[in-house]
């Protein structure tokens, strides 16, 4: 099944800043193509702060960096 990035937000993605931890988390989740409510509802914020992470706008909330950052590496191949 696919959740449909749009080309839109997979592009804006791509060209905000890699080292910022929203736009790689938006980058696995394009990969893996996990739809952006799970996302949102596993970090319990809205839909449209996922979005605003995804492109850079905003940055993740301290509260939510740790959490975000373990979920990112549990889709990176162990070595």
């Amino acid at each position: 099944m696919s959740y449909g990035y749009s080309a839109r937000l997979i592009n804006i993605n791509k060209k905000a800043d890699h080292k910022m931890l929203g736009v790689k988390l938006g980058r696995v989740c394009v990969k893996q193509n996990i739809p952006v409510a799970k996302v949102s509802q596993h970090f319990g914020v809205s839909r449209q702060t996922v979005y605003n992470w995804f492109c850079g706008v905003n940055a993740p909330h301290t509260t939510c960096t740790d959490a975000i950052k373990v979920f990112i590496r549990s889709f990176k191949p162990s070595k």
